[in-house]
């Protein structure tokens, strides 16, 4: 067995850079967030080759002496902290000291810094080794530059993907930098391209919206609100604008850019039931923590962080995001669809009951969780606008109701609005259980062996919706009463449409999960339907029970509900105003 022995610095390196710089992104991101630790104002990168040729990041922060540049080439050499009990509290991007000589020993770099305009210092560093110092004329602050990124270790560099791939990295990257330090203006140049560019003026909005676009940043919801002593700030999407993926879910702590499953969880939580399935909301939130509550010396990138209380964070991200949404009232817009993606697109029901409608699970936090002004009562019900100076003017094609209110015209889809109405009727949010309609006389309801079999464990979830089984037999049911809201409709399909969803998720899927296929479908098969003629005062009602519901955005399934027109887009379109 060979003998043990120190490895030599340049070796260390390379492997310490095998943690540190997994590509050109991973370069740009360390070399921006020593920026934004010295002070920078501006920060401008440049690739070539998506950087696979040359990547520079120059900034007007406050630069390095000589020495210190020098003594930045030395692996754990930082300015940042002093001790180990410094990393408890950690309060800048960067502290362990290893993006530069990391970076260094695995391509050609040059660094140029200056802490005054006028004279400056240069260092020449390839795959390591000095090979050139000098003093130049230089501005107050300091360049990096990297060439022929990987080209001592040509094994890294065929890992690589394409450069539209790796370009699409950076411009993902900076795009969270920008919106997580707005203050600070920003440009990104890929090749002779401008790719990405901020004005640094502080505004959020306008930070946001030079990444995601002007016209979706205007149909975002702010957010500030403090639980557990975690303050989340930022902006959400209205339900009916998602995405096919993560795409356009930005997180942040104390500014420093992070992903985190159990925060990506939180979003989910929030916005379930009001976004379709493998539909993703839009969500940008930082959240302000005292930096003792969380330990950012997790990996070498520093993306992953711990908190010493998850479940705090989970609860301010969740219950941050539904207040924003009950607050705002968001309701898709006719007006808004046509710029923003949107998801694809009775017996009617026991009066409501009475007062206004509250925020989903924010009345069952304790008061004092809370900073913020909780709303006022007035504005928990997300549809109260729609209520204002309500006129029903008909309904077309015996599937929409066309209505008037004081904001403008809105056209309401019968079958799904009834769906939502039902759907939370079933889950038990108004506090009342499901109406049962006793039969004369028990009917045999007959499966095949496989569907029996799945249904035997859900019997209690079936009375939740309404059917009352019990089992006579190995493959029949007796049924003692179905769901009121079937009326007169055949009971014998919608038993056996849930029964097949329960063989399909059997083993597959949590309880919870299960139970919420179940009502979807029961009440899908208990609304009113498309081409369903309605009287006026049943118009009325369905309009008054929608407005009551925690989500009156999209139906279970995910369609949308209602599509609005302001009288003032109304106006714009006839070209009055």
């Amino acid at each position: 067995m060979p003998r043990v022995q120190l490895l030599d610095p340049q070796t260390i390196n390379q492997i310490a850079a095998g943690e540190v710089v997994e590509r050109p992104a991973s370069v740009v991101k360390e070399l921006i967030e020593n920026a934004l630790d010295a002070g920078a104002r501006r920060i401008e990168i440049t690739l070539r080759g998506a950087g696979k040729e040359w990547i520079s990041v120059a900034d007007d922060g406050c630069g390095m002496a000589a020495e210190d540049a020098k003594l930045a080439l030395e692996r754990h050499a930082t300015s940042k902290i002093r001790s180990v009990d410094d990393l408890l509290q950690v309060t800048s991007l960067g502290f362990r000291g290893e993006a530069l000589p990391s970076i260094a020993s695995v391509s050609r770099m040059t660094l140029t810094t200056a802490t005054e305009d006028g004279e400056g210092y240069r260092l020449r560093v390839e795959y390591g080794n000095v090979t050139a110092e000098e003093v130049v004329a230089a501005r107050k602050g300091t360049e990096v530059r990297v060439e022929r990124l990987f080209g001592n270790v040509p094994a890294r560099l065929k890992f690589l993907k394409s450069d539209s791939t790796e370009a699409a990295r950076v411009v993902e990257l900076v795009s969270r930098y920008i919106v997580s330090f707005p203050e600070v203006g920003f440009t990104l140049r890929l090749g002779n391209e401008v790719a990405l560019q901020s004005s640094g003026s502080g505004d959020l909005r306008e930070a946001l919206a030079a990444v995601w676009g002007t016209d979706l940043v205007s149909a975002l919801a702010e957010v500030d609100m403090t639980v557990s002593d975690i303050r989340a700030l930022g902006f959400v999407g209205p339900p009916h604008v998602n995405r096919h993926a993560r795409t356009h879910q930005m997180l942040f702590v104390n500014r420093r850019p992070i992903r985190s499953k159990a925060l990506y969880a939180a979003i989910d939580a929030a916005y379930r039931d009001l976004t379709p399935e493998r539909r993703y909301a839009i969500v940008m939130l930082d959240l302000i923590v005292d930096p003792s509550e969380v330990d950012v010396n997790v990996s070498p990138t520093k993306t992953e962080v711990k908190f010493h209380r998850e479940g705090a964070a989970f609860d301010a991200v969740r219950l941050a995001i539904k207040s924003a949404l009950h607050h705002h009232g968001m309701m898709p817009s006719a007006a808004n669809s046509l710029r923003v993606s949107a998801p694809e697109p009775s017996l009617l029901f026991r009066p409501a009951s009475g007062g206004t409608a509250t925020a989903v699970e924010l009345a069952e936090v304790e008061p004092d969780l809370f900073r913020s002004q909780a709303p006022e009562p007035s504005q928990r019900m997300p549809f109260q606008e729609l209520l204002e100076d309500l006129r029903v003017l008909g309904q077309v094609q015996n599937t929409f109701i066309v209505l008037s209110t004081r904001k403008g015209l809105a056209l309401v889809d019968q079958h799904v609005a009834h769906e939502r109405v039902l759907y939370e009727y079933l889950l038990g949010l108004k506090g009342k259980k499901t109406e049962v309609q006793r039969l004369l006389s028990p009917e045999t309801a007959e499966f095949d062996k496989r569907v029996a079999t799945a249904l035997h464990p859900h019997l209690d979830l079936l009375r939740e919706a309404g059917f009352e089984l019990e089992p006579f037999g190995a493959t029949s049911f007796l049924v003692r009463g179905v769901p009121a809201g079937l009326k007169s409709r055949d009971y014998r399909p919608v038993l056996r449409e849930i029964a097949e969803q329960l063989v399909e998720t059997e083993g597959k899927a949590m309880p919870e999960t299960i139970r919420e296929k179940v009502l979807t479908t029961a009440a899908c098969r208990m609304a009113v339907k498309a081409g369903d003629p309605l009287e006026l005062p049943e118009m009325e009602k369905l309009i008054q029970d929608l407005a009551t519901t925690e989500n009156p955005y999209l139906c279970p399934h995910g369609r949308p509900i209602v599509l609005t027109l302001s009288w003032e887009e109304l106006m714009r379109r006839f070209k009055r105003t």
